[in-house]
């Protein structure tokens, strides 16, 4: 037994049972030719153009927005070649990027003091979080890939002696993870605060090559692809008070306890460095997600660097809590109750025979019709669920999502747009929904006054020319 004592044991046994049934059901869906998330689609016609054409930016007066870096979408498109589905390749390697994820959790919190238990509960809790309040397990999205990357960094930093040679290490690998998901600078700027407090000629040296790093970065991408990556990212979207409110909702079940968890250890190691960074990197990821969550189309992923955070600073209490035996107990007591929330809460179709037996069979039937209409299509067809025409081998027409935040916002005219679908250039156009509309109203006008519905299922419907 390990020095937290039976309750933690308990904990780590139901989270790491839950983990182990939840992947067994990923691995069954991986390879099925299911939408898990319009992102899929996406993120695989831009790795098919990197490969291609050699870059993933389309032209910019384009009705297909690319507003990601690009380094995931040459990994995706290597693994593709094995795979010969690049959605498939794509799952693959988010599948793989958790794994590493959870194996870097581990050993962040082992470098921190805490016993194998408690660093392997760290790992769980995030990995549960994760399958619990999210579709991100094994989706063709580099979310995951760059927090691998970027965990390699915070190793690099925490490791003892800590050298400048670390730091530039460090540095190296959370500015490669920049490039691979743009949203990936809350590690980097809490480690730069910790740092900055335990170390601070270390910092600095961390900062200036971090900095030199993403400069020399920025500058070859520009050399290569002719285009600012800074330009690229800062795409059109809406913000509203509203989206933080949703986001949390979902969050706080999950994220309540291990935030009041962080809270506790700050009052109670708030001289211990490692306890520190914890801290630290809980306040700013919660902060900054929160923030993040206000944009049109954030998703439960802005929160994943507060995920981590809280999940190591949850490890690194049941560590400090060592010899209290009931506060060690009423902690893992409470650590469970965010899981049994959500698991309470997902739909109970997973505690069927068949969501085991025969997984996302409805599913699969629903996809392979729709997939088998656009293929036979004559002519071009608008996907809002990009993965359906790229599955069907059709060729991307319109970014849905990105062209409507383009039109909200005012950065462009829709004027395009509507003059297509008026002269029916599309053989079929396929939406998520007709309610709430997914454009804007003057494109729903003539869409109803052009097309007319050929198919509607449960998740999607599609259009014909009248």
């Amino acid at each position: 037994m390990s020095r937290s004592g039976l309750p933690l044991q308990l904990v780590i046994v139901a989270l790491g049972t839950g983990c182990a049934l939840g992947l067994m059901h990923v691995a069954c869906v991986i390879g099925f030719q299911v939408p898990f998330d319009p992102n899929e689609g996406w993120n695989a016609y831009f790795t098919q153009a990197a490969m291609a054409a050699g870059t993933p930016y389309p032209p910019p007066h384009g009705l297909m927005i690319n507003n990601y870096p690009p380094l995931s979408f040459y990994v995706i498109g290597a693994v593709g070649k094995l795979t010969a589905d690049t959605i498939v390749a794509g799952r693959v390697v988010s599948l793989a990027a958790l794994l590493a994820v959870a194996i870097a959790l581990e050993a962040a919190a082992r470098q921190m003091g805490c016993s194998h238990a408690e660093a392997l509960f760290s790992s769980l809790l995030f990995a549960a979080g994760l399958m619990l309040t999210s579709d991100y397990v094994a989706m063709d999205d580099p979310q995951l890939l760059g927090h691998a990357i970027a965990l390699g960094g915070l190793l690099a930093a925490l490791r003892e002696p800590r050298t400048p040679r670390l730091m530039v290490v460090s540095a190296a690998l959370l500015a490669l993870a920049f490039f691979v998901k743009h949203n990936l600078v809350i590690l980097p700027a809490a480690l730069a605060a910790w740092l900055f407090l335990a170390d601070r000629q270390r910092a600095i040296v961390f900062v200036a090559s971090g900095t030199i790093f993403l400069l020399v970065g920025l500058g070859v991408f520009k050399q290569v692809f002719g285009v600012s990556l800074l330009d690229q990212i800062n795409s059109a979207r809406t913000y509203s008070w509203t989206n933080i409110q949703f986001g949390l909702a979902q969050w706080l079940p999950w994220g309540a306890v291990p935030l009041i968890g962080a809270a506790a250890l700050f009052l109670l190691a708030r001289r211990d460095r490692h306890a520190m960074f914890c801290v630290i990197y809980a306040a700013t990821a919660a902060g900054a997600g929160v923030f993040f969550l206000g944009g049109a189309g954030v998703d439960a992923n802005a929160l994943f660097d507060a995920d981590m955070a809280l999940a190591l600073a949850a490890g690194v209490l049941m560590n400090r809590l060592e010899g209290r035996a009931l506060l060690s107990a009423v902690a893992a007591a409470a650590f469970s109750i965010g899981p049994a929330i959500e698991l309470a809460s997902l739909d109970a179709d997973w505690r069927s025979a068949d969501y085991w037996l025969h997984p996302l069979a409805d599913e699969r039937r629903a996809a392979a019709g729709e997939i088998a209409l656009i293929r036979a299509a004559r002519g071009p067809v608008l996907c809002e669920m990009l993965s359906l025409c790229y599955w069907a081998g059709k060729p991307p027409e319109v970014d849905v999502f990105n062209i409507e935040q383009a039109y909200l916002t005012g950065a462009r005219s829709d004027t395009d747009l509507s003059r297509q679908i008026e002269r029916r250039r599309y053989a079929l156009i396929q939406f998520e929904t007709l309610t709430p509309f997914p454009l804007t109203p003057r494109i729903r006008r003539v869409v109803e006054l052009n097309y007319r519905v050929v198919r509607r299922d449960d998740d999607r419907v599609i259009l014909a020319p009248r």
